[in-house]
């Protein structure tokens, strides 16, 4: 019978779950809406179990047996005791997650949602046969992923590698977590909204307007980007700007780990070579985080919307090998 793990990615629209061989080969998927914000953390934790159940039943059909179960959480966990601290995107708090599924009877493993695609990542991904690599999802906010000599660090209780809320800018713009100037709050998906809404504002003859149809409550992540690449000065300037902050970021990260690479997740990413080619080329620039020392590659991470079950399902495998 052949041994699968389950792999489910919470989010805050959805509960994914997969069946994942030791391949990193996603056999058969399953879905829940996430619907905490309005059944509270007890529908929540039954809408996972009967996911669970579901992806059980599944496995006995294909003819697999399940050895373990690997959850990504967008949000604060305890890895030891096997809770969701806090999730603001989820609307919980407190959920005591393992101890609600242990009538499964199987092995239950949490972790934050940018870890388990880090470790996705470096197992099956972009960073396959690197033992270590940061990774970075910029979407809402900036997730960060740390695996240091092929194992995933996850700092206290699991409470570390929050990379997006690293400063930046000393006292400069509100992070949500109440701090100023993180790094997530100049180099998230957010911040790069805000940027181009500014610039557009200050020129009202840029082609970002044409873009958004002169309504700039539909700006996106994509209308500086497309602008840019189309000559529009403002647009460029917006991009020159966010290039600036996410690389003085990963600068930071070059120092403080001088990992084998840096990968990039999120939305952002889907700009592949136009995005990574301008921060190398920024990061080039200087000597200590970049030149005359062990070169970072750069790149987009290639799970993408899988990562988070894949992930999850390799965090349950490296898991029961301790």
């Amino acid at each position: 019978m052949k041994k699968v793990y389950i792999g489910v990615d919470v989010g805050g629209m959805s509960i994914k779950a997969g069946l994942v061989d030791d391949n990193g080969k996603i056999l058969v998927k399953g879905t829940r809406k996430t619907n905490s914000k309005t059944e509270g953390k007890e529908g929540f934790l039954k809408d996972i179990k009967d996911l669970m159940h579901e992806m059980i039943d599944k496995a006995r059909e294909i003819e697999c047996e399940v050895l373990a179960i690997g959850f990504g959480i967008p949000g604060v966990v305890n890895i030891v005791k096997g809770t969701i601290d806090y999730a603001c995107n989820l609307y919980v708090e407190d959920v005591p997650l393992k101890d609600y599924l242990k009538d499964l009877n199987l092995p239950i493993f949490l972790s934050n949602d940018a870890n388990v695609a880090a470790l996705g990542e470096v197992r099956f991904g972009a960073a396959k046969g690197y033992k270590d690599v940061i990774l970075l999802t910029l979407g809402t906010g900036i997730g960060g992923g740390v695996v240091i000599d092929d194992k995933l660090f996850e700092g206290v209780e699991g409470k570390g590698a929050e990379l997006g809320h690293t400063t930046i800018v000393v006292d400069g713009h509100e992070c949500g977590c109440g701090r100023r100037g993180c790094f997530e709050a100049y180099a998230s998906a957010s911040a790069l909204l805000a940027l181009t809404k500014s610039e557009m504002l200050n020129n009202k003859n840029s082609m970002m307007w044409d873009y958004c149809g002169h309504n700039i409550d539909d700006v996106s992540g994509l209308t500086s980007f497309e602008c840019a690449k189309k000559g529009d000065e403002a647009a460029n300037k917006v991009i020159n700007t966010y290039v600036k902050y996410l690389s003085e970021g990963i600068l930071n990260f070059c120092n403080i780990f001088r990992p084998q690479a840096i990968l990039i997740g999120g939305g952002i990413s889907n700009q592949g070579d136009y995005l990574i080619d301008k921060v190398i080329a920024y990061c080039k620039k200087f000597h200590y985080g970049y030149k005359n020392t062990p070169e970072v590659e750069i790149k987009v991470a290639t799970l993408k919307n899988d990562a988070g079950i894949i992930g999850s399902a390799c965090l349950a495998m490296d898991m029961l090998k301790k």
